[in-house]
C-alpha cells in the first residue's frame, strides 16, 4: 500500500515586524475569512440579548435629533444653516456616530481582546479594521432614518426648494472614507494608550462627548467668525462632517485648502497610529 505524505506544500513563517512602519498586506489578505467573522462577532454581539436589536440604529439618530433640537435649537437658538433642524441634526450623526462608534469600540481593542491575542496569532490590525467595517453596516441602517425626512422635507414642505440634489451626493463616500481613515488612526492611538493605562478607557467615553461639541454638528460651521474659523478646521472631524452636508443637502462652508489641511492631518494620525500600534503590539500581551 503506497504511503500518503502528510508534508504540506506550504510553511508559515511567524516573525516579528521590522522598521517603525510596515504593514503585512499579504497576510491582512490571506486573514480576510477571519476579517469578516470578526465583522460578524462586532455586530452581532452589539444586540445580543436585547429587544430591539438593530431597530436602535433607527431610534437613537432620531431621538438624538428630537433632543438637539430642544436644547440647541429651541433652547439655546443654534441656527442650522437654513436647513430644517431635524434634517441637519441627522445628517451631522451620521458622520459623527461613525467616528464616535469607531473610537469608543476600536480604541480598547487590546484590553477586550487580550484572550484571543494571547492564543492564536492573526495579524492584530485586523481587529481595529473589523471595528471600521462592522459600523458601516450601522450606518446604512442609520442612513434610512435620514433619507425619510429627506423625501418629507423635500416633497412635502416649503423647505424643498432649498435643498438642491446635485451630483455632489456621488461625492458622499468621501467624507465617510476620510471620518474611517481618521477613526482608525486614533483608534491605534487609544489602543495602544489604553493597553498600558486603563483609565484611558473610561476617559475615552468623556474624550468623545467634548469633541462632539467641538465638531460642527449641533452648529453649522458658517456661523463661526472668520478670525476663529481656523481654530474649528483644526479638528479634522470638521470637514468629514460639515462635507457630507455639502453632498447629501447642498449646504456647507468649505474650501480646497481647509479639506487638503484636514486630509493631511487625517493621514499624519492614520501612519503615526498604525506605527504605535505596531510596537506596543510586540509585547502587549506581556502586560495586558
Amino acid at each position: 500500500m503506497a504511503e500518503v505524505s502528510a508534508r504540506p506544500d506550504y510553511e508559515v513563517v511567524i516573525e516579528p515586524s521590522r522598521g517603525w512602519l510596515r504593514i503585512d498586506w499579504r497576510a491582512l489578505w490571506e486573514y480576510r475569512d477571519l476579517l469578516v467573522l470578526l465583522v460578524q462577532r462586532d455586530f452581532i454581539s452589539r444586540y445580543k440579548q436585547t429587544m430591539l436589536g438593530p431597530l436602535w440604529h433607527f431610534l437613537q439618530p432620531v431621538m438624538n435629533a428630537a433632543v438637539y433640537f430642544v436644547i440647541f435649537g429651541v433652547i439655546a437658538g443654534i441656527p442650522t444653516d437654513g436647513l430644517p433642524p431635524p434634517l441637519f441634526y441627522l445628517c451631522s450623526q451620521l458622520t459623527w456616530n461613525y467616528f464616535a462608534q469607531n473610537v469608543t469600540v476600536g480604541g480598547a481593542t487590546f484590553v477586550n481582546n487580550a484572550s484571543l491575542f494571547g492564543k492564536v496569532y492573526f495579524p492584530r490590525l485586523l481587529v481595529p479594521v473589523s471595528v471600521i467595517v462592522a459600523n458601516l453596516i450601522a450606518v446604512g441602517l442609520q442612513c434610512i432614518p435620514f433619507a425619510l425626512c429627506f423625501v418629507w422635507f423635500k416633497f412635502f414642505t416649503p423647505h424643498g426648494a432649498t435643498m438642491p440634489v446635485t451630483w455632489m451626493v456621488l461625492l458622499a463616500p468621501l467624507p465617510l472614507l476620510q471620518a474611517a481613515l481618521f477613526s482608525l488612526g486614533v483608534s491605534l492611538w487609544m489602543s495602544a494608550s489604553t493597553a498600558k493605562y486603563r483609565d484611558l478607557v473610561h476617559l475615552n467615553q468623556y474624550l468623545i462627548q467634548i469633541w462632539m461639541f467641538a465638531t460642527p454638528v449641533v452648529w453649522p460651521l458658517s456661523k463661526v467668525p472668520a478670525q476663529w474659523k481656523w481654530i474649528a478646521l483644526a479638528n479634522p472631524m470638521a470637514v468629514p462632517v460639515e462635507g457630507l452636508r455639502i453632498c447629501l443637502l447642498g449646504h456647507g462652508t468649505l474650501g480646497a485648502t481647509e479639506v487638503a489641511v484636514s486630509i493631511g492631518l487625517t493621514l499624519l494620525v492614520l501612519v503615526t497610529g498604525i506605527a504605535v500600534f505596531q510596537k506596543v503590539e510586540r509585547t502587549v500581551i506581556d502586560s495586558v
